[in-house]
């Protein structure tokens, strides 16, 4: 990459090639990519790079002006021609080149290690090569092409890091994903049975990588621990509050329930005596369709009353019956104290009523609870098997409806899940003086208008009504469903042999025995509330899971073969001579950045023993340095380490550049083959 901008402050330009693009935000910004996949596309780019080359090399050119240096470059296997024409344009227009030659870096990197016969395995930035060679020629027309390179890796690692932490606090950097997988990535031995134990506590333990992006820490004020002491008092204090107003508060909504009961049975008892028409218009006075619309306010009320008398509604009974005196006297007896009087006792006894029902309530609740565990002991020493059946069933139905709430839980806390939407289109249409016509437009989107949510505003409607009270009945039923769970699951767990502690719900939500939370947080409980935990990532099946994508890049959705099965292919069908083919099985050269990576040469050697025929000649080496031998190769060539003979018969003069034209090139033995 390339990045030119101008420093308005000082008034000047600046260039950054390579790396130094990413010193600055202005620069990366800025920065442009020479390179279509391997081929140079963007020449405007290119040339300023080559500027910023010469200049940090130090190059400050001949005595006619130009560079006044011979260039050897790398270019792509089978580059284009035209890329190839604009290049050679450029650097003896542009730079006055004295000689330029064109080479291709794994040919170089192999030349350099003493390869003279073999098969080079180059996986370099964009993509992975196979190029055989014989005699020091490399066998371009027999050269295969792998779309994945180092680049194709980095990407991989950064989609499964953000598919697996979507909501992490910090951005994760293209730069950040390519030193985890130089520093941490692996090639693994045998994939398959690796992955199969790679998440197992002993193994994880050893192999999850724990990285730490940074953050900003909240300081924290150290108590002493009298004011440890004093809070927990406190706490334990605010505790038993809330309790009393949460117990009264239910009580109010209790007797609230009950009265708006009793008027709707008595709005429905009137259907008997009224005629049908008076009787819809009292309906829809009091905000109904129909009265099956009635019929199920009055079952979810008698529903929600029943699920509140077995719960805790307030201080125990006194010893006494409390008396009302005053309720049943008319007002106009009664002076204004009197009368202030009453309208206490008139909530002191619906309370004491309300109580009385709940206490009845729950006294019944005992006696169906008692009769139904008569019946299902009696059921259970009738027939065993068809009562185990029945509870796995009923537990089986009670765990899909748990999962089935937490599920919409967590689409609801997505504002983009399509539940997100509905409901809130739902509040939106509720809240409207005004609600949209059914009627579709002509010709056009009934939605045309629906806006919606396009605001982040809109938002807080759904944010106020969710932090209410609508609620509470939500979990209270959540509550009802846990607790006969368990009952069904401790029942299990006696009278079923087969039903064992770690079968139970609390036993698979438990951390320490999930595949989830050792995939996603290693083999340490999890806090959400530490920053610090917060901003980690875990790198486990990760490590070998990217740099497999050579041996298996269906694995990232390629259709392609693996170098094992292009190698394979090359040497079993491709070279024909038998004495070629065993010098190259001598020396299986791996070379360029994507090949660095610990056990990649044991692993392809062990995969191609696999699938040559036995007691073939297998040598896997590879370069002294995978990243920098391809430049040593081409500098020991041209002359700089040996008298380069050979690299002056190979390159093309100024002088011939000017008689034949740009497309005038000679063949040699480490660059490509033309024509």
């Amino acid at each position: 990459q390339v990045a030119r901008y101008l420093d308005r402050k000082v008034g000047k330009k600046y260039t950054f090639g390579g790396w130094d693009v990413n010193i600055d935000a202005t620069s990366r910004g800025q920065a442009k990519n020479i390179f279509d996949g391997n081929v140079v596309s963007n020449f405007d780019a290119f040339e300023m790079l080559l500027d910023y080359t010469f200049i940090k090399l130090g190059i400050e050119g001949g005595p006619d002006g130009g560079l006044g240096h011979p260039l050897v470059m790398t270019e792509a296997v089978c580059n284009p021609n035209y890329s190839r024409k604009m290049v050679t344009e450029l650097v003896f227009e542009g730079y006055n080149a004295p000689s330029l030659v064109y080479g291709i870096d794994a040919l170089f990197s192999f030349n350099y290690n003493g390869g003279r016969t073999g098969l080079v395995v180059s996986s370099g930035n964009t993509a992975t090569h196979l190029i055989p060679v014989v005699d020091g020629k490399g066998l371009v027309p027999l050269t295969t092409r792998l779309n994945w390179g180092g680049s194709q890796t980095t990407d991989f690692m950064l989609k499964l890091l953000q598919l697996k932490y979507p909501g992490f606090p910090s951005k994760i950097a293209s730069w950040q994903a390519e030193a985890l997988v130089t520093n941490h990535c692996y090639v693994s031995g045998d994939y398959k049975e690796e992955l199969e134990n790679y998440l197992k506590p002993e193994a994880l333990a050893e192999k999850d990588r724990v990285i730490q992006f940074p953050f900003t820490e909240t300081i924290r004020v150290e108590k002493s621990q009298e004011e440890l002491d004093k809070l927990a008092e406190k706490r334990k204090e605010s505790g038993r509050r809330l309790q009393e107003q949460a117990a009264k508060a239910r009580l109010e909504k209790l007797i609230k329930k009950e009265q708006e009961l009793e008027y709707y049975k008595d709005l429905q008892s009137k259907a008997e005596t009224m005629n049908k028409r008076d009787f819809k218009r009292l309906l829809e006075t009091n905000d109904f369709d129909d009265e099956s619309q009635l019929e199920k306010v009055i079952r979810d009320l008698d529903k929600h009353i029943r699920r509140a008398r077995k719960q805790d509604v307030g201080e125990e009974e006194p010893d006494e019956v409390p008396t009302f005196p005053l309720v049943d006297i008319p007002d106009e007896e009664l002076d204004e104290e009197q009368k202030k009087q009453k309208r206490q006792q008139k909530l002191a006894k619906s309370s004491y009523e309300a109580r009385q029902r709940a206490k009845a309530e729950k006294d019944a609740e005992k006696a169906r609870l008692a009769e139904e565990e008569r019946r299902d002991v009696e059921a259970r020493e009738n027939d065993l098997h068809s009562w185990v059946s029945e509870k796995r069933a009923a537990r089986d139905s009670l765990v899909s409806r748990l999962k089935d709430r937490q599920r919409l839980r967590t689409e609801l806390t997505d504002r983009k899940s399509l539940a997100s939407q509905l409901r809130m289109k739902s509040i939106a249409n509720l809240a409207s003086d005004t609600p949209a016509a059914k009627k579709r437009r002509r010709g056009g989107n009934p939605d045309a208008d629906d806006t919606f949510g396009a605001d982040d505003d809109d938002w807080a409607v759904y944010r106020s009504i969710g932090t209410g009270g609508t609620g509470e009945d939500d979990e209270d039923e959540e509550e009802e469903l846990n607790r006969e769970l368990k009952s069904i699951e401790a029942q299990l767990l006696v009278h079923d042999p087969d039903f064992e502690e770690h079968h139970t719900r609390d036993a698979q939500m438990d951390w320490s025995k999930s595949l989830l939370h050792a995939f996603l947080r290693g083999t340490r409980p999890f806090d959400p509330d530490n920053q610090a935990e917060q901003n980690q990532m875990h790198l486990n099946v990760e490590r070998i899971r990217v740099p497999e994508v050579v041996f298996e890049p269906s694995m990232a959705g390629l259709d392609q073969a693996g170098i094992v099965e292009i190698a394979s292919d090359i040497l079993l069908h491709r070279i024909s001579s038998l004495t070629d083919r065993e010098a190259i099985l001598k020396d299986i050269f791996c070379t360029g950045g994507n090949t660095a990576f610990q056990g990649f040469d044991e692993r392809l050697k062990k995969e191609l023993i696999a699938v040559l025929p036995a007691g073939s000649p297998l040598n896997v080496r590879k370069a002294g340095s995978v990243t920098l031998d391809a430049w040593r190769g081409a500098a020991k060539w041209c002359g700089t380490l040996e008298k380069g003979a050979e690299w002056r018969k190979a390159i093309v003069t100024r002088e011939e550049y000017l008689e034949k034209g740009s497309e005038y090139l000679k063949e040699h033995r480490l660059g490509n083959a033309f024509g």
